[in-house]
């Protein structure tokens, strides 16, 4: 049986919580501090894509497990 990563998963997951505080921040720093809005989107764009890359490193490990 394949073993999923769990430690991958909760790093996706921390990924995944500090974009959701990144984007409130965004919004409630749009109009009163665009330049912090733009850093606080730039940062939630970059947790995004280390979400995805370590869900997606989790995914492969177990299809190439679960294949064998």
């Amino acid at each position: 049986m394949a073993q999923i990563d769990v430690n991958q998963l909760n790093q996706a997951k921390a990924n995944v919580t500090l974009t959701e505080s990144l984007l409130t921040q965004a919004i409630e720093k749009s109009s009163s501090d665009p330049t912090l809005a733009q850093e606080a989107i730039k940062q939630a764009f970059n947790e995004i894509a280390q979400a995805q890359t370590a869900v997606s490193q989790v995914q492969s490990a177990f299809l190439a497990q679960k294949s064998e």
